[in-house]
């Protein structure tokens, strides 16, 4: 399954993109509206972007009321970015949607975090709904596979990896900090080797289902998450510079795998694992 990762597709400007893909995602929902961070927000580098919008949003209310009921007629499932400051304004929002799947944004590094655990979070949002949940975790912590097994603990039922990793981009003339925040999140090409190493190491640990995410540009990009553990990818960075990469990387991939002599994809699922013995 293809989908897009959150932040990096309007569907509303965009719905034909959006149609093209298996699931759209949200932008990060919160429980008050945010105008997000002070400008400059985005910026190239020489190895993918950098971005620090700052969860930007209509908040909870505005969002259910008016923009949900838009997104749901296009036709294509939905699942919802779920952010917040405490655990308590998750588990509000989670509790108030229906009919869409729930990715938990627990590793912005454009904003504070929650005071509360990733593992509590989830456990609040456990509680609040029978919705399938998805934490979606940071490769910017000490032990990532601890990190999956306690978020898999607490209720989830999957995981998103990765998010964006914080970095920061100099003007050349100034030396000074481009983003209007100093820092921002890292996405694109970069982020392959990491997000990769993420997934091989989470889906060992958990057996969980995973969306693997981070420098998807190509169908071999997608293959290559496959085979670490992923059974699902999203595109990111990519959508920017080319709205027809979903019919593309879906192309590129059944190219890939007939190239590998392998029949379907499910048949390159973990295959990196392979001979491992991994939890039920």
């Amino acid at each position: 399954m293809l989908l897009n990762a959150s932040g990096c597709l309007d569907a509303l400007t965009a719905p034909g993109v959006a149609r093209s893909l298996d699931a759209f995602v949200t932008k990060t929902i919160t429980p008050e509206p945010r105008e997000g961070n002070v400008p400059v927000r985005i910026a190239e580098t020489d190895v993918g972007m950098l971005n620090s919008i700052g969860l930007a949003n209509p908040g909870r209310e505005r969002f259910l009321a008016e923009v949900l009921p838009r997104l749901r007629d296009l036709g294509v499932p939905l699942w919802v970015s779920v952010g917040g400051f405490a655990a308590a304004d998750y588990a509000e929002t989670c509790a108030a949607l229906e009919g869409v799947t729930i990715e938990l944004n627990l590793s912005c590094p454009n904003v504070d975090e929650a005071p509360e655990s990733a593992a509590e979070i989830v456990s609040a949002c456990r509680a609040a709904t029978p919705l399938p949940l998805y934490a979606k975790l940071s490769a910017a912590v000490p032990d990532i596979p601890a990190l999956a097994r306690a978020v898999q603990a607490a209720g989830a039922d999957g995981l998103s990896l990765i998010n964006t990793l914080r970095g920061m981009k100099l003007d050349p003339h100034t030396l000074r900090p481009v983003l209007g925040r100093e820092v921002g999140g890292l996405s694109g090409p970069a982020l392959k080797p990491v997000a990769l190493a993420a997934v091989h190491a989470c889906w060992r640990a958990t057996g969980m289902p995973i969306v693997g995410m981070g420098g998807v540009s190509s169908g071999r990009d997608a293959l290559e998450l496959v085979a670490a553990g992923a059974r699902d990818v999203a595109l990111g960075t990519v959508l920017f510079g080319d709205p027809d990469a979903p019919a593309r990387v879906r192309a590129e991939l059944v190219e890939e795998c007939s190239s590998l002599g392998v029949a379907i994809l499910d048949d390159a699922f973990a295959i990196a694992h392979e001979g491992i013995e991994i939890p039920a």
